[in-house]
Parts: C-alpha cells; sequence; structure tokens
C-alpha cells in the first residue's frame, strides 16, 4: 500500500516553494522525522521530515521544480508497486497512464478525499483543478503537428498522445502544457489588438511565438521575448566578435525571480508605495566608539569567540536612543498609531539567496556581551540560509549596513511593519574640526528613513542625533 507526502504550509502561510535537494531517493528506508528534502520558500531554507517510516516509491517532482503547497511531492511503497496506479485514478480530469507523476499526482491526491488538510489552509479543495482548467479553453486539434519532431516528443507523453491519435480524441489537448498547445491552433493565433500592434511595430510574426496566456494567448511579454531572440539571433550573426564582460562568452544571464529575492521585491515595492518615506543624514566623530571597538576586541572581555564591530556599538546606540524617543519605534495599525516598549532590531543581512532582515528579540534590554552574541549567530544563521520565519517576523526597526560594502550613506526603504530604517555607512578617516583645530577624525554617516504618517521630523531629527551623541561618546550607552 502507498502513502502519498503533499507538500506542506510550513506554517509561514505561504502558498509554494522550490525543491532544492533531496535527501533520499527511491528503494531508500527511512525513519519518522528523517530529513527528506530541502525546500526554499520566500523567506528561508527549510527541511522536510518524513511523517511516517517506510520505503520511498518515487520522488514525484524533480530538484529546481516550483510547487504548490498540497502537491503531492513523494510515494511511499515498494519502487515501481504503484507508480502508474496513482497517477492513473485521476481518470475524472482526463489524465492517463503515461502522465509523468509531477503532472497526474496532484489530480490523484485530490481525487482521494478531496486534497490534504494542511497546517493553516484547511482542505484543499482546488489544487486538482488547477492545471486541468489552465490548459483546457485552448482549442487544439491533433491533425496540426507540434513544432518538434515525434521523435524528440517521445519522451514527453502528453506530446506524443496528440501526434498518435485520432483527431476525434476530445481529451488529449487538455493534458498538453499551456506553452505547447497554441501552436497547434489552426488559423490565427490569439493575441488583444495591442499586442499584434506591438508584434508589428517589433517586426514579430505571431504565428511563431509560443504564447503563455492563460487562455493560450500570445502576451506582451512573448512577444518581447521573441523580439529579444530574434535581436540575439541577428546580432551572433552579424558581430560574431562581441564578447561578453565576464569573458564567459554569453551575451545574457537570466535568473529566476522567485523565492527570498521575489519575497524581498513585492516587501520593498509595498513599502515604497505606501509609505511617505523621508530620509535624514548625519556625519558622526566615531573616533571614541572605535577605540572602545579595539579596546573590546584586545581584552576580549565579551568572551573569546565573541565577534566585536563598529556594529554591534550601533546597535547599542539606537536601542538606547529609541528609549529616548519611544514613537520611533512604532507602526501603523489600521486607525491607530501602536508603539513599541520592546525593541526587536533588525539587521538587513546579504545572503546568496537573496536580503533578508532578521531581528534579535528584546536588543533592548541586552548587555553589550549579549547584544553582540545575537548578532554573531543572527550573521552566521542567515549566511548558511536558513533562518527561520519567527526569526524574521516581529522586528520593530531595522538597521542595515552598506559601509561594509564602501559605502558612506544611502536613503533606506523601509521594513514593512515598522517606522523606520537607520543605514550605517563606512568609517574613514577624515580633517574634523576639534575646538579650533582641524585634526584628522574616524567619521561616518547615519541616514535614517521613517514613515512620515507616524513620526514627524522632530521625532526622526530627535532620534538621529541621539543615535549620533551615543557613536560620538558611547560611554553614554553604558547608564
Amino acid at each position: 500500500m502507498s502513502f502519498e507526502f503533499p507538500l506542506p504550509d510550513v506554517g509561514e502561510g505561504l502558498t509554494e516553494a522550490d525543491i532544492v535537494a533531496w535527501k533520499v531517493a527511491p528503494g531508500d528506508t527511512v525513519t519518522v522525522n528523517q530529513i527528506l528534502v530541502e525546500i526554499e520558500t520566500a523567506k528561508s531554507l527549510v527541511e522536510l521530515p518524513s511523517p511516517q517510516a517506510g520505503t520511498v516509491g518515487a520522488l514525484l517532482v524533480e530538484e529546481g521544480q516550483t510547487i504548490e503547497v498540497g502537491t503531492p511531492i513523494i510515494r511511499f511503497g515498494e519502487p515501481g508497486s504503484t507508480a502508474e496506479a496513482a497517477p492513473a485514478s485521476g481518470g475524472a480530469s482526463g489524465a492517463s497512464s503515461a502522465d509523468t507523476p509531477a503532472e497526474a499526482a496532484p489530480a490523484s491526491d485530490a481525487d482521494a478525499d478531496g486534497g490534504a488538510t494542511l497546517v493553516g489552509y484547511g482542505a484543499k479543495t482546488t489544487s486538482s483543478k488547477r492545471r486541468p482548467r489552465k490548459g483546457g479553453p485552448v482549442p487544439a486539434p491533433a491533425a496540426v503537428a507540434a513544432p518538434e519532431s515525434p521523435a524528440s516528443d517521445a519522451p514527453v507523453a502528453p506530446q506524443a498522445a496528440p501526434t498518435q491519435a485520432a483527431p476525434a480524441v476530445p481529451t488529449a489537448p487538455a493534458q498538453s502544457a499551456p506553452a505547447e498547445a497554441a501552436p497547434a491552433s489552426p488559423g490565427r493565433p490569439l493575441a488583444k489588438p495591442p499586442v499584434r500592434k506591438l508584434a508589428k511595430d517589433l517586426g514579430v510574426d505571431l504565428s511563431q511565438v509560443a504564447p503563455t496566456g492563460p487562455h493560450g494567448d500570445v502576451t506582451r511579454d512573448d512577444v518581447h521575448a521573441a523580439a529579444n531572440q530574434a535581436s540575439m539571433a541577428t546580432a551572433g550573426a552579424t558581430a560574431p566578435a562581441v564578447a561578453s564582460a565576464s569573458g564567459s562568452g554569453e551575451l545574457e544571464e537570466r535568473i529566476p525571480f522567485k523565492g527570498v529575492t521575489k519575497m524581498m521585491a513585492k516587501a520593498m515595492v509595498d513599502s515604497a508605495f505606501t509609505m511617505p518615506h523621508v530620509t535624514e543624514f548625519l556625519d558622526v566623530d566615531v573616533t571614541e566608539t572605535m577605540a572602545m571597538v579595539r579596546r573590546l576586541k584586545s581584552s576580549k572581555f565579551l568572551g573569546e569567540d565573541v565577534k566585536v564591530s563598529p556594529l554591534l556599538i550601533v546597535a547599542k546606540a539606537v536601542a538606547w536612543a529609541v528609549g529616548r524617543n519611544p514613537r520611533i519605534n512604532s507602526c501603523l495599525e489600521g486607525d491607530e498609531i501602536v508603539v513599541k516598549k520592546y525593541v526587536n532590531l533588525g539587521i538587513a543581512a546579504a545572503t546568496p539567496r537573496g536580503l533578508i532582515v532578521p531581528n534579535i528579540k528584546n536588543a533592548h534590554a541586552m548587555g553589550l556581551g549579549e547584544l553582540a552574541q545575537g548578532i554573531q549567530d543572527l550573521t552566521a544563521l542567515a549566511r548558511s540560509g536558513k533562518t527561520p520565519p519567527a526569526d524574521q517576523a516581529g522586528g520593530t526597526i531595522t538597521i542595515t549596513n552598506v559601509g561594509v560594502f564602501g559605502v558612506d550613506a544611502g536613503t533606506p526603504i523601509i521594513n514593512p511593519g515598522e517606522a523606520a530604517i537607520l543605514a550605517f555607512g563606512q568609517i574613514r578617516k577624515k580633517p574634523w574640526v576639534v575646538g579650533d583645530e582641524i585634526v584628522p577624525r574616524e567619521i561616518t554617516t547615519l541616514s535614517v528613513s521613517a514613515d512620515h504618517r507616524v513620526v514627524d521630523g522632530e521625532i526622526i531629527s530627535k532620534f538621529l542625533a541621539d543615535v549620533g551623541r551615543g557613536l560620538q561618546d558611547p560611554t553614554l550607552l553604558l547608564a
């Protein structure tokens, strides 16, 4: 007897994930809670444990695929014993036994008991209908040949069926992928008038464009993609000596817009276009702060393995300045401004998978040693790509350290759900007036972006001035 395990909602309220790496293979014997697969959600990498002990019968999705929550990803049972039976049970939706497991499994899973019950979602009743409905409205008579030869289509069962079947079979087109169905459409390609005009202006033949629209129609993106391909082909034919800047020979690199990068982009767009940002700047003499950092490093006062950096003192200064200006540590919820009496200090972290903002809970109550350890742990976990969603939720104010990239200042975008973010620039020696003399001092630039709906210029200015005061004389932070 076989059992299919669907992709669960891992408690983040997300609807899809990418399969990064399988940790098991068909035929392996697994135990309860043994790691099956590593997935990437829009927030982090997550390892999924096995819900039961048994033998892996089949892996239903491949590494690199993006799938929806509720899609079966693995089948338990003897390999090959039910590999064909489970997809065939989706006959109500027109699936044949030749369908691949990744395509047929969602239908069979939903037909069994109306869909799997997931954490935070209840019964996912629509997952089995999404794929057939998407391709259904597109007419694609089997008499029209596919773009590729039957021999090249042979590994893909949904394409082989329409090529060999009689024209009277009505269900074959519903199983073919949307991008393959439209070229089989007779006569004039489906496209809206503005898209046709765009194709005419760019010199693109719509009949040669693979459609990706919801009803098999050609979209503006399809036309642009076809035009780009044509221009690249022309450039390659007329200018073979052109080389890429990287020297690899490729003129473009295409990076999938998904996962952490896509979530970060959405958050930044939501923030930038819902909050009226105002940014203020302040140059600060941090000579005393740097002297303190050097003393703490040499004395190992905070611990042998604790890393001390200027960011530690900046974090302490921000928490101290929030205590003096609590309104900066707030957010707007409906018709109320919520002022938070605690500081969950976010530290923007650039990771190989994109920008995330984990936060240190209750940073306001921490001493330097505890805060240093918190920053160190947060950074190490972020670099590993396995920061849990809980560590990224509930932030109240954020620091972004642009100085590590050699940048003096910027106008950072506020992390959604907060009212302010502070950018910390590079520290370098500059001539500075001390008393009546010009002397070399270590200077940095601070910049604060704040939500002007929640805080006015006075609050923003006082907060920024207090952060600067704490960095200029760090002994104030120990009071």
